[in-house]
């Protein structure tokens, strides 16, 4: 099982936007020392406390301040782009990063975001699909274009001169183009049997319980068969809430201080999904009474929390349970006690995952920190 971070991220309201940036690309850079694999972040327009509104910009910064990990965008939205804007922009990305991108798309979010853009009542699925065709195809040839899209067309003959470097687009540094990830976060979510059409790698998000989880890997699979293919979990990656510290009941304490980072994320995204009126899809357990949800109740269950050993048996009991994911995501929460925060990565990275892996089979040594 590979080791990756992801932040959307979520900083509590009021906090310096230069800080909260600081403090991002710290989080990031420790990732990238502890040897996760890949670093991922989000994208939102207008929400002080998810302040990243162009991930390929972040990540395209991050690239010089990092070695070795892979980087992704969780996710770009693609309805809010032109597809000749995205396809230059992740061409760009992709060649600043070296090949260390990999393209995670999506429909967005967030809905003022969609009330800004006048999406709120498009088919952003459907557009995200037609974006991400375009690009492609952009990627794959040179001007003259007539790429006839259901939302957009490309049309580029008139002023192209190759010769003087007129007209062609620039191409992705990675051949055919960036890896393509996909995220997933309702109960037997559409989204999988699109990633499962597509050829997307699937993002299971954190903020769904496990019974979620699992719908996504059963819905997979079940498109898989229906297309005549077969599942890969290495493939797929799952986002959860993780704090590791020495003893349990450290770890206890930090998860479950009022106010605290996990405690604020929780009672954050209760109230967003009330007023959504989608309290229901934060059930812990499939027969929760939708009416007894709080946002304790969520956080106490959506967060594997512990020592490194009780963390990595909590883990694999999430494998057993949910399905053979590949990837775990941990995901960022905002830096309240900063020595905790890193003192957790430090602990998943050189003491849980070891056991993780050795537990199912791979030879990986655990680091004494």
């Amino acid at each position: 099982m590979l080791l990756s971070f992801f932040m959307m991220p979520l900083h509590s309201v009021g906090r310096d936007y230069v800080t909260t940036l600081d403090e991002d690309i710290e989080a990031f850079k420790l990732a990238d020392e502890l040897g996760f694999e890949e670093g991922w972040v989000g994208e939102h327009y207008s929400a002080s406390i998810e302040q990243i509104s162009s991930p390929l910009m972040f990540l395209a910064h991050m690239a010089s301040q990092t070695k070795r990990i892979k980087l992704g965008t969780g996710v770009m939205t693609l309805p809010l782009y032109h597809p000749v804007m995205a396809a230059a922009h992740v061409a760009l990305a992709d060649h600043l990063t070296r090949g260390r991108l990999i393209l995670g798309i999506g429909t967005g979010g967030l809905g003022s975001d969609f009330e800004l853009f006048k999406l709120e009542t498009a088919d952003r699925t459907a557009m995200m699909l037609d974006s991400i065709e375009i690009m492609k195809k952009i990627w794959a040839s040179d001007p003259p274009y007539d790429i006839t899209g259901t939302f957009w067309d490309v049309k580029l003959s008139k002023v192209n001169w190759p010769e003087l470097g007129v007209g062609p687009m620039p191409k992705t540094f990675t051949k055919p183009h960036p890896p393509l990830a996909v995220s997933v976060s309702s109960p037997n979510s559409g989204s999988m049997r699109v990633a499962a059409r597509n050829g997307f790698m699937p993002i299971s998000a954190n903020f769904v319980a496990s019974w979620v989880v699992k719908t996504h890997w059963e819905t997979y699979c079940d498109e898989m068969a229906k297309l005549g293919k077969t599942p890969d979990g290495s493939q797929w990656r799952v986002a959860r809430s993780i704090h590791v510290a020495d003893t349990d009941a450290e770890a206890e304490a930090i998860v479950k201080a009022p106010g605290g980072a996990y405690d604020w994320y929780y009672d954050y995204m209760y109230q967003v999904y009330e007023r959504m009126g989608a309290g229901a899809l934060l059930a812990p357990f499939r027969d929760t009474d939708p009416a007894t949800i709080t946002h304790q109740m969520v956080r106490d269950n959506f967060v594997i929390y512990g020592s490194p050993e009780t963390v990595a048996r909590k883990i694999l009991a999430l494998r057993e349970e949910v399905g053979p994911f590949g990837t775990l995501m941990m995901t960022s929460h905002e830096w309240v006690d900063k020595p905790a925060m890193r003192r957790s990565m430090e602990l998943l990275a050189k003491r849980v995952m070891p056991a993780v892996n050795a537990a199912l089979g791979e030879n990986v040594p655990a680091i004494a920190v």
